[in-house]
Formats: structure tokens, C-alpha cells, sequence
């Protein structure tokens, strides 16, 4: 946690609506969580391979021209934060992006990156 200015503000009225705007300890701990779910290129592409279908973990691997056990570990990440979720059909277990917010967010930044195609 921060620690408190105790100086006066220059505009009491701007600053208690940014602090308004401030996400809870708790908002911001998930919010750290489900940004480092991304750190790595790997888990944006496999947000954005899911974000029309479901992919057994296997073609997963295929589309992202990963391993399959590297897949696997990029997936456990994007599980853990809710992002993705699993379902079995015999030995088969397909993935889809999940309904949780986390899911909504992180497909939220993938879409925000299609503005890169567009100016390469």
C-alpha cells in the first residue's frame, strides 16, 4: 500500500475523482495477476486462437507452433486466472475462453492489439 501525501492538493475536487477512479486492494492484486497471465506473447496467442472456438490442447499446440507440453503450461496459467476452461470428452480436453471477467478482460486487450494490423 502506498503511502498518503499529507501535502495539500492543488485541486481537491480533480483529486477525489481520480481517487475515485482507484481499483480496491483486492481489484488491484487480480488486476496484477491477470496482466502478468500475459507476459508472455505464447498466452495472448492462445486468447486470441480461442476467442471463436474451442481447440482440443493439441491443435492449440498446433496454432500457436508450440509443444504440446509448453502449450500446456501457457494453459495452467490462463486456468489458474480463470481466463480459459477446460472440458473433457473422453481423452480429448478442449478449451474455450471462459464467461469469468478475467477472460472478458484479457480478450479485450488481445482485440485492442488487431489496431497494430492495421498500421504495419
Amino acid at each position: 500500500m502506498a503511502t498518503p501525501v499529507t501535502s495539500k492538493a492543488i485541486d481537491p475536487r480533480a483529486v477525489a475523482t481520480a481517487e475515485q477512479n482507484m481499483l480496491s486492494n483486492d481489484a488491484e492484486a487480480q488486476a496484477k495477476r491477470v496482466l502478468e497471465s500475459l507476459c508472455d506473447p505464447t498466452r495472448l496467442r492462445i486468447v486470441r486462437a480461442l476467442r471463436d472456438t474451442t481447440l482440443a490442447a493439441s491443435d492449440i499446440a498446433r496454432v500457436i507452433s508450440r509443444s504440446r507440453a509448453a502449450t500446456s503450461q501457457h494453459l495452467k496459467v490462463l486456468r489458474d486466472v480463470g481466463a480459459v476452461v477446460p472440458t473433457r470428452q473422453g481423452n480429448i480436453v478442449r478449451y474455450a475462453l471462459s464467461t469469468h471477467v478475467n477472460a472478458e478482460i484479457l480478450e479485450d486487450i488481445g482485440r485492442s492489439f488487431d489496431r497494430l494490423e492495421a498500421t504495419t
